[in-house]
């Protein structure tokens, strides 16, 4: 989950990795380092904190060269020191690298080479690999990393220089991401996208088991036997801007505000005259897909929560019984699946490991795989039989937003598209339902816009350590959800239940300094019962925070807060509810004093295991 930035060409570049190394620091930020080759010497300079607390303790104008490697780092093996902040080296610094992954036989691999005579600086699993290169260094730093490759147990994305051969930079990956961006008399290595957008906008995706050797005006790519591979970049349709915190405070700020263009742009093109039109993304045919009795969704943190909404819309709707699953538990696991089971994986980044590990098991038993991703190019997008992508653009704020509802709208689609396809919705219907879709964009403008209630309700929390979240139906997802939100970005316990729980357990914790948020939409299932259920925590004084229907006075005589959402389907309300949960956590966090763009201990993306 570290970030990785490298870079060769004409420009200085200690200062275009600073820059593009902080828009990767949402990948980690325990330490930061950079390491430049000038005059036949390495330079290096790292330090623990955050990439601006690191850039004002050391002396960038120092770092001279054309050619370097940068890192941010997220903790795996080693505690967060200066020794353990990349870039390692060998033991005459000479090679230097960055790595993000896990090497899962280092124990094995530093006694041997301590046996050799090399000396360590690091209680990390990379430095391993910087001494093994020097271990077959024979004046050609791409066969030594090659041969070096070849040992290596685990995940990994490495960039790799020499002051032997400095105009040389290598990449390499196995399981975790390394993008590579073709510029001009220049190139580029990076974990994601957003951190070189501002250089390039072509983009190629290294695969498993892939090494690159940069120059400044080439890029060559073998597999780690030494085999050429011919890669065509892919053009990049998001644009530098959209990477920019654009006169917001936060990231995640600014991302929250972006859910309307979001779903806008997700909708873009796949609404048409009352239908879905999914042609262009799907790939199986109606027969197959009339041929799925059975769908189970894969996906993690905040995907899951999406997935177990889409759990809710496919069964009610498309009446397709489905079941949702931790990907990191379904890999481990030995799911029965038979040849009208249809998986479907979530992820923002398409490069989760658990997730995409998950599809592997799923295609090694047969399973046609869908995909719901953001990145387009991306490991389980690429490895997918069919994809459907949102179109948030880049999402750089830790706590996600803009990706979850833009999922949610993904599965709406295609459960209506399933839905039209099983005729289990009339014609009739499913244009009453997208018609209310479609307005979405338009309803979550105006709840952004009117978020005053949000910023009082979230000084309650100011001295608050516990806090509830409870909803039925469709929006128990939501409560879990926001619940997530508030701890990842507040540091403040929170649960989210099914409302009807309450009573089985967690009726014990309420009292005057309690909390409890209500999803407490209006609809013909359980709207009485959620009354029922926030009266109950009146009586046990409780502080009732209901997010409701617009214009709902009953509600509003119970609670002690009312947030009003507009009007919509049932089936829908799940999508507009998470935003007030969105806005409460980040205003808790900011009233705290506390950066929500950056949670400790916690990472964009979960790369590794």
């Amino acid at each position: 989950m570290c970030g990785i930035i490298g870079y060769i060409g004409n420009r200085k570049a200690a200062p275009l990795m600073v820059e593009a190394l902080k828009r990767l620091e949402y990948r980690g930020y325990d330490s930061a380092g950079f390491c430049t080759i000038n005059n036949n010497r390495t330079l290096i300079e790292k330090d623990v904190g955050k990439i601006n607390e690191v850039e004002n303790k050391i002396n960038l104008n120092a770092l001279n060269g054309n050619v370097g490697i940068s890192h941010c780092r997220w903790a795996t093996h080693g505690n967060v020191t200066k020794e353990n902040a990349h870039p390692h080296t060998d033991c005459n610094e000479k090679i230097s690298i960055v790595h993000n992954g896990i090497i899962e036989n280092f124990s094995q691999l530093k006694e041997m080479l301590i046996k050799k005579g090399h000396k360590f600086r690091s209680s990390t699993d990379t430095e391993v690999v910087a001494h093994l290169i020097e271990e077959y260094y024979k004046n050609n730093i791409e066969e030594a990393t090659r041969k070096a490759l070849q040992h290596l147990e685990g995940s990994y994305a490495l960039g790799v220089i020499s002051v032997e051969e400095p105009d040389k930079l290598i990449a390499a990956r196995n399981e975790s991401p390394l993008i590579i961006g073709i510029g001009k008399g220049e190139n580029f290595i990076a974990s994601d996208v957003p951190a070189i957008l501002k250089y390039t906008d072509k983009i190629i995706y290294l695969e498993n088991n892939q090494m690159a050797v940069l120059e400044k005006n080439n890029v060559s790519i073998t597999d780690i036997n030494g085999n050429k591979m011919e890669k065509e970049p892919v053009k990049i349709d998001w644009n530098s801007e959209l990477a920019e915190k654009s006169g917001y405070e936060h990231f995640m700020l600014k991302e929250i505000h972006e859910q309307p263009r979001a779903i806008a742009e997700t909708l873009n093109g796949r609404t048409e005259n009352g239908s879905i039109n999914l042609k262009e993304d799907i790939v199986f045919s109606d027969e197959e897909l009339l041929k799925v009795s059975r769908i189970i969704i894969v996906a993690c943190g905040t995907s899951w929560h999406a997935a177990l909404v889409g759990e809710f819309m496919l069964e009610e709707l498309a009446k397709i019984p489905v079941e949702v699953e931790y990907a990191s538990e379904f890999r481990y696991r030995n799911p029965i699946i038979d040849e009208g089971t249809l998986v479907i994986a979530i992820s923002q980044s398409g490069e989760t490991a658990d997730t995409l590990a998950a599809i592997r098991e799923a295609k090694r038993r047969n399973a046609k795989v869908l995909s719901i991703v953001n990145a387009k190019g991306s490991s389980i997008a690429r490895e997918s039989d069919s994809v459907l992508y949102t179109y948030a653009g880049p999402e750089i704020g830790v706590a996600s937003t803009k990706a979850f509802t833009s999922q949610l709208v993904v599965l709406y689609l295609f459960t209506l598209y399933a839905s039209n396809l099983r005729k289990s919705l009339s014609n009739e219907k499913i244009k009453e339902l997208i018609e209310k879709l479609r307005k979405l964009p338009l309803q979550m403008e105006a709840l952004l816009h009117n978020d005053a209630k949000i910023r009082e309700i979230a000084n309650i929390y100011l001295s608050k350590q516990n806090a509830l979240f409870l909803g039925r139906g469709i929006n128990f997802p939501i409560a879990l959800e926001g619940a997530l939100k508030l701890k990842e970005v507040s540091y403040i316990h929170a649960e989210g239940y099914p409302a009807a729980e309450m009573k089985h357990g967690p009726i014990a914790l309420i009292d005057k300094n309690m909390p409890v948020v209500f999803l407490a939409t209006k609809d013909i299932y359980t709207y009485k019962k959620i009354l029922g259920n926030i009266q109950e925590v009146k009586a046990r004084n409780g502080i009732v925070i209901a997010i409701v229907t617009e214009g709902d006075e009953e509600a509003k005589k119970l609670a002690d807060y009312v947030v009003p959402i507009p009007k919509t389907l049932y089936i829908l309300s799940s999508i507009l509810a998470a935003v007030p949960l969105q806005l409460l956590a980040y205003y808790v966090a900011v009233n705290r004093g506390l950066d929500p763009d950056k949670p400790r201990n916690l990472s964009k993306s979960v790369t590794v295991e």
